[in-house]
């Protein structure tokens, strides 16, 4: 062919190609529209997780650190106009701590314009008129907000965040079209990428080897460990901080799911209804919204053939202070679902009689069928695969759910904000209760700007009394009943006993200025009362008259744990006028108000309250230890300088030559003396400080040492040092005697430098504690007994014959030193800032 002949064939056959992309584009004009089309084209073009990481989340043995799932989200916000990533802040171990925002295109672009519409909707006193709120709820969308794995060890939800956002950015169907035009969904993929990295790394070490598939021998939140879902009204932890300001004060989510795993042998799958009781200041509409959710939930799990899902069973809507909970006291929905682990991304295998042997509340077995477990799982492999799936199909339900019905969950999320502010709140007595008031002088500023400030952080409104008011106020108390005239429910006459909540007046009716006031009409008031009010857990016993476990703890009120008055104001005489008042803005106005200035150079601005230098140790085994995590949490917090103490030091000896003070936090004997058990960890991880150890301990304190123990570990000293005391509560049954996390009165010998500038009369907290019996009173220091009268005072105590009037803390010389025994956590959670000086004291001394 020559030259021309192929010239003339190459430009044929370019007319030929241009021709059929003519008619391919032509073709795809018609059945796509041109912006369907471009979003067709876009999609495409957008990354799978499998394509970034190298295999897809959810297979066996893979796992994804923060670094790589915080990547792919970069990537993803990149590359999709339905994604936008927020970095909202950093983590305890400064990790950065993300969120995905996910919609429609055009609500991306206008997220600015969507946020201020949820925050009109969130305080109904900012619309101003019927014409607006319709317009607010016609053009809102559902906020559904999303968080994974803020228990690391439940690995899998973090994983699968990446599929579902993938998911969510390119899928075309009807359904998710509808999903992304209605909804924001806040997605965070870890609400601890500190314990990601940690799971992360130890289960790559241990790939391969006998320990596959097990824990981290650490606390997977450098503080809290698994208690970084119990900080949700105190906001210790900075990751509780930040997503409470992207909840409760920029973006109010109408629907908060948050995603867990259970033990391996139960059902496959919890999802609400929740079991009982419920807590009686959660909105009614609130509990039916969730049953509604929840069934949603569990149907579609259903209809896809997956057996072993449970509802109303174990969790129930009692306690205050989880990711699922907290939403309840701010108008929203809180949904969580449980499922059965895998041993972190490692399959496991479960026979029938594992879950013949299963039991919980709402569950007699896992094999047995009812109402709320109709399709029990028969055993047999379980692996990462069939939980991420599960995850999965319930985020989508929640989705759908919040998509279909957009119009119904903004009005009423809209009417209880509104009904929150216009209701009337009444005590025992028929009285409205209007507020509480935070009286001036009381001696404990740093504790009332902490409270204020958390208060504040979570959205409720505190206002500074600039100008006293006239009014009536007194202290809240839970008083025992009992009348004769009562029938129980098989219809047999008897008295009936119970507690109910007054209020006792004090004398004078001036509330002064200076203080603080929380006033109840606002959005979030169910939220101050489940702070403000003793709790009074109703009294459950199983059928063999065991006491029910309530889920964590029955009693938590804050200014009784923080060691603060906090005063119910049952009538105000004059009006209140904007001269009279001014809103607390946070925590920085407080200590400003007390002249608390910032500390330069001081991890936070508490200084240090010790007031001569100490050489202090804290006890850090290898079996992790939550209350060693609050323990740090609190020294760090207040600048104390301190050592971490393991078990091969202690073993050294030596101690009285490097410590003047160590402190044992609570912790079993059996633990704290043999550690983790051989063959469950390397070698160097197992075993305790061994009876070595236990006795350098004892030679510490004999040389010169002061030992404190917390909780548990009294029984270590008690026993192993031979101290003539002894814990009245040891080896009770819960028939006998139950206490579970509620607080206590203590009748306190402030005389006692260890008690010094304390009150006779203080509260502390009692979870798994002690009560001692003194069996050489010439030998032991009484500091502080439970109280003879009003001892409960917030949550539930069955045989309060069997503790009143005991010892609650103890010195005990030794030798030349001495042991301090503490019965309660004196530094529970972070929480109780009341009985916190207990502890500076006893290192002081």
């Amino acid at each position: 062919m020559n030259a021309e002949a192929k010239i003339a064939a190459r430009s044929s056959l370019r007319f030929q190609r241009c021709a059929l992309l003519l008619c391919l584009f032509s073709l795809l004009a018609l059945i796509f529209p041109p912006a369907q089309a471009d979003a067709e084209t876009q999609n495409a073009l957008i990354p799978s997780p499998r394509s970034v990481l190298g295999f897809t989340p959810g297979d066996d043995r893979k796992i994804a650190d923060w670094k790589q799932i915080s990547s792919y989200f970069a990537q993803l916000d990149r590359a999709s106009d339905r994604v936008q990533v927020q970095t909202l802040g950093e983590t305890t171990l400064k990790r950065p701590f993300i969120v995905a925002f996910i919609s429609a295109p055009e609500n991306i672009r206008n997220l600015s314009k969507l946020k201020e519409i949820q925050r009109k909707l969130a305080n109904p006193r900012l619309i101003l008129s019927d014409t607006e709120r319709a317009t607010l709820l016609r053009e809102g969308k559902t906020i559904v907000a999303i968080s994974c794995s803020i228990h690391s060890n439940e690995i899998v939800a973090s994983q699968m965040s990446m599929q579902l956002a993938y998911e969510m950015a390119s899928a075309t169907d009807a359904e998710t079209r509808e999903i992304l035009q209605n909804t924001i969904l806040l997605l965070i993929p870890s609400a601890n990428p500190d314990g990601i990295d940690i799971v992360a790394d130890w289960y790559r070490k241990t790939l391969g080897t006998p320990f596959e598939g097990t824990d981290p021998p650490e606390l997977y939140h450098h503080y809290a460990g698994h208690d970084d879902n119990r900080d949700w009204f105190m906001i210790n932890l900075p990751e509780t901080k930040l997503v409470t300001r992207l909840f409760w004060k920029e973006w109010f989510p109408q629907i908060v799911y948050d995603i867990h795993q259970q033990g391996t042998d139960g059902s496959r799958f919890f999802i609400p209804p929740f079991y009982d009781p419920p807590n009686p200041r959660i909105a009614p509409l609130l509990l039916r919204q969730v049953v509604l959710l929840g069934h949603k939930i569990a149907a579609d799990l259903q209809a896809k053939d997956f057996k072993g899902v449970i509802t109303n069973a174990v969790y129930d809507t009692w306690w205050h202070g989880g990711f699922r909970t907290a939403p309840y006291y701010h108008n929203s929905i809180g949904i969580l679902s449980e499922a059965a682990s895998a041993k972190l991304m490692t399959p496991v295998s479960i026979t029938r009689d594992q879950l013949m042997k299963a039991t919980s509340r709402g569950m007699p077995s896992a094999l047995s069928t009812a109402t709320n477990f109709p399709d029990p799982w028969p055993g047999g492999s379980w692996r990462p695969r069939d939980i991420m799936n599960m995850e999965m199909t319930a985020a989508r339900s929640v989705l759908s759910m919040a998509a279909n019905y957009r119009a119904e969950y903004l009005r009423n999320f809209y009417e209880l904000g509104r009904q929150s502010i216009s209701s009337k709140t009444m005590t025992a007595s028929g009285e409205e209760l209007v507020a509480y008031v935070i009286p001036p002088g009381q001696g404990n500023d740093e504790a009332i700007a902490k409270m204020i400030g958390a208060l504040v952080e979570q959205g409720v409104e505190v206002h500074r009394l600039e100008r006293e008011l006239h009014g009536e106020y007194g202290a809240q108390t839970i008083v025992r009943i009992s009348t004769a005239a009562g029938y129980r429910e098989d219809g047999q006459r008897r008295n009936i006993e119970g507690e109910i909540l007054v209020i006792n007046r004090v004398a004078q009716e001036e509330i002064p200025g200076g203080g603080y006031i929380v006033f109840l009409a606002q959005p979030y008031r169910s939220n101050v009362l489940a702070l403000f009010e003793p709790q009074i857990y109703p009294k459950r016993l199983t059928a063999t008259g065991e006491a029910e476990r309530p889920y964590d703890v029955a009693g938590w009120t804050l200014p009784m744990q923080m060691g603060i008055e906090a005063l119910a104001v049952t009538k105000i005489r004059e009006p209140v006028t904007e001269r009279k008042l001014a809103l607390i803005r946070d925590e920085a106005e407080v200590r400003r108000d007390f002249g608390l200035a910032q500390r330069r150079g001081l991890a936070s601005p508490i200084p240090n309250p010790l007031t001569r230098p100490r050489r202090l140790a804290l006890y850090k085994g290898w079996v992790d230890n939550m209350d060693e995590g609050w323990t740090r949490y609190v020294f760090d917090t207040f600048n104390v300088p301190y050592e971490s103490l393991r078990d091969a030091d202690v073993r050294d000896g030596n101690l009285s030559a490097k410590y003047d003070v160590i402190i044992l936090p609570s912790q079993r004997m059996k633990e704290i003396i043999e550690g983790n058990q051989p063959r469950s960890y390397p070698q160097e991880l197992t075993g305790g400080m061994t009876e070595a150890g236990v006795e350098n301990l004892r030679r510490f304190v004999e040389e010169g040492g002061t030992l404190l123990c917390f909780g548990a570990s009294t029984e270590l000293a008690i026993k192993r040092f031979n101290l003539p005391i002894r814990n009245v509560l040891e080896n009770l049954k819960s028939s006998v005697f139950y206490c579970p996390g509620s607080i206590l009165g203590l009748e306190v010998d402030n005389s006692h430098a260890i008690a010094r500038g304390l009150p006779k009369d203080v509260n502390a907290y009692f979870i798994n504690s002690a009560a001692f019996e003194v069996t050489d009173p010439q030998r032991v220091r009484s500091i502080a007994r439970y109280s003879s009268n009003n001892l409960l005072r917030s949550g539930w105590l069955l045989g309060e014959d069997k503790i009143k009037g005991k010892v609650a803390l103890a010195e005990v010389p030794l030798g030349r030193g001495r042991v301090i025994l503490f019965g309660f956590r004196p530094q529970h959670r972070g929480q109780t800032w009341g009985t916190f000086p207990f502890i500076f004291n006893a290192i002081n001394e």
